[in-house]
């Protein structure tokens, strides 16, 4: 099936999709749905190591302060 043909299809349309249709289309949106899913999950990493990063620094400075209140 020619991308053109996928693309002129609408489910609107009053017409059911062949299977090859179907198939094309739910694979599309599967592709989708999984870049999208890898994307957030990259995005979460980083923030995550970023805010653990950022609590590291907080408690070490917290921690060098009593040190030194106490020395």
């Amino acid at each position: 099936m020619s991308e053109q043909e996928l693309n002129s299809y609408r489910f609107l349309s009053g017409q059911d999709p062949t299977d090859e249709m179907l198939y094309a289309i739910m694979s599309e949106a599967r592709d989708a749905a999984i870049k999208k899913a890898e994307e957030a999950q990259k995005k979460f990493e980083a923030d995550y190591e970023r805010q653990y990063e950022q609590a590291i620094q907080i408690w070490g400075k917290r921690i060098d302060s009593l040190r030194n209140e106490f020395h």
